[in-house]
């Protein structure tokens, strides 16, 4: 890293799942969402996790989630300029004011940096806040001129918006990169003890992944040929369910 970095998510517990390589090194950690839709425990007990991650460099936006985070049609995704279509028409109407939010107050929380880490632009698994802080993340990048870093994680569902995205020139850099166990599983324990962890407490982290970057002005490049970490082999128990590699093709 050069520079001011930031490592931007959705979501608490993000961070600890696909971006704990870079995690302990960012100067800043920018968590997007705040309180769940209409789930008020839910979010209890999520703000009483962030209050307890200790994380140097913490910036909290507390945007309340839409709602429409998994509201997706799969079967034929597409794409939006504040993220993905969202099927259920009100949590749309949440969505998109929260894109216009984000990037107002990502603005302020970026700037200066020269290197951000966030979501891919499929949303690793396929949430469509994923994508969204992906996109505004993006939205950003030719006004305060960082380099955009994302990770190699993917789903079943995303997998088809994966591929789709991939044939088209979408990275300049390419790191290996060796997840911090250590401190994942530390910040997991915190949002377990506060109720608020949010994935299966089978996942396992792999022993490696790639970030690829993003850079203004650089070479793009497709990513055929390159292999995605699928979520669903990632799990200690039940027995994963396939490959944790996917290949994409030219």
């Amino acid at each position: 890293m050069t520079g001011q970095s930031a490592l931007v998510v959705a979501h608490p517990d993000d961070e600890a799942l696909w971006l704990s390589a870079v995690l302990g090194r960012a100067d800043r950690v920018v968590l997007c969402f705040g309180d769940l839709f209409g789930r008020p425990k839910m979010s209890a007990a999520r703000r009483r996790a962030v209050a307890g991650l200790q994380l140097p460099g913490l910036i909290d936006l507390k945007v309340p989630e839409s709602g429409g985070g998994l509201s997706v049609d799969w079967q034929q995704p597409r794409l939006t300029p504040a993220g993905i279509a969202i099927a259920d028409a009100a949590a749309g109407e949440r969505y998109a004011a929260n894109f216009a939010a984000l990037v107002e107050r990502l603005r302020t929380a970026l700037a200066g940096c020269t290197d951000v880490y966030t979501h891919n632009p499929w949303g690793e698994y396929g949430h469509a806040e994923h994508i969204q802080v992906h996109r505004a993340v993006a939205a950003l990048q030719a006004e305060l001129g960082y380099t955009i870093w994302f990770s190699n994680y993917v789903g079943v569902a995303s997998w088809p918006l994966a591929q789709e995205i991939g044939r088209q020139p979408c990275w300049t850099e390419r790191r290996t990169v060796v997840p911090d166990e250590a401190l994942a599983k530390r910040l997991r324990d915190v949002y377990r003890h506060a109720g608020a962890w949010t994935w299966t407490r089978w996942h396992r982290w792999p022993d490696e992944e790639i970030l690829y970057g993003v850079s203004r002005g650089g070479s793009l490049h497709a990513l055929a040929g390159e292999a995605l970490m699928d979520v669903a082999g990632l799990r200690w128990w039940p027995p994963p369910w396939g490959p944790a590699k996917r290949a994409l093709k030219a």
